[in-house]
């Protein structure tokens, strides 16, 4: 928002924010951002582990960097901002298990195709704001290409849901589940495709507000306990029926 406030000031959606409305001072922004950020990070790294923090460390650089100078310079801003709301999960999952690996690069993907239809019907209705704005956003300068990737990502939402047995976070029970509600949220997309006005855009982007936290219940209730991974890690290892010895004093 520091670095906004002159765009900001121009749209309808963002005119009231304190810095734009001048509530608040530039610096005093800054130091509240930097007394969040820096401690945050701190006890990301020093509480849970290193990696964690340093996930963190990056998206506040993402976020501020990329992100924020891109979304006047190019459309690929949105493919930028996805990866950011895609690391927070990533992160939980860094901060449970202290390493990166297919659970966790799932999770962040489900969030980042999920971002796509969310976000994508949300900006067809404010394409005048943006423009206004001067935001390079797919729904005013490529509105065909922003329909047809809000698409693709509602699809998508199928297939990630699909790997997630396949890859042994969850069992075959969660694709079956979740069918019913990422095939509502794809033909939702299909609508918004179709029709590109703004009520097939708002359905959208309500469906995607219940849609995500309903996915994600299923996904827990549907997990692979931990008993279950070590037994198979056992079965793949070759200890099944190894004999252990127990001795009495």
């Amino acid at each position: 928002q520091f670095f906004e406030v002159p765009f900001d000031s121009n749209m309808n959606r963002t005119k009231n924010r304190p810095l734009v409305r001048g509530q608040i001072s530039p610096l005093l922004a800054v130091c509240f951002a930097a007394s969040c950020g820096v401690p945050g990070i701190a006890l990301l790294t020093l509480g849970v582990n290193p990696l964690t923090g340093a996930l963190g460390a990056f998206n506040i650089f993402l976020y501020t960097c990329c992100y924020t100078p891109m979304k006047r310079m190019s459309i690929a801003n949105t493919w930028v901002g996805a990866v950011v709301g895609a690391i927070p999960p990533v992160m939980g999952w860094t901060a449970a298990t202290g390493s990166l690996d297919a659970g966790a690069l799932l999770l962040g993907g489900i969030l980042y195709s999920w971002q796509f239809p969310h976000f994508n019907a949300l900006s067809w209705g404010l394409r005048e704001d943006y423009s206004r704005g001067g935001y390079c956003m797919m729904s005013v300068t490529h509105p065909g290409l922003c329909r047809r990737v809000a698409l693709r990502h509602c699809l998508a939402l199928i297939g990630l849901s699909t790997a997630a047995p396949l890859l042994n976070i969850t069992t075959w029970t969660f694709p079956v589940i979740s069918l019913p509600i990422n095939l509502y949220i794809s033909y939702l997309g299909f609508r918004f495709y179709r029709d590109a006005d703004r009520s097939s855009s708002r359905k959208l982007f309500f469906c995607s507000l219940w849609h995500l936290p309903m996915l994600l219940l299923v996904m827990f209730t549907c997990k692979k306990s931990f008993l279950e991974k070590e037994d198979k890690g056992d079965l793949l290892g070759g200890n099944h029926g190894r004999a252990v010895e127990i001795r009495l004093p």
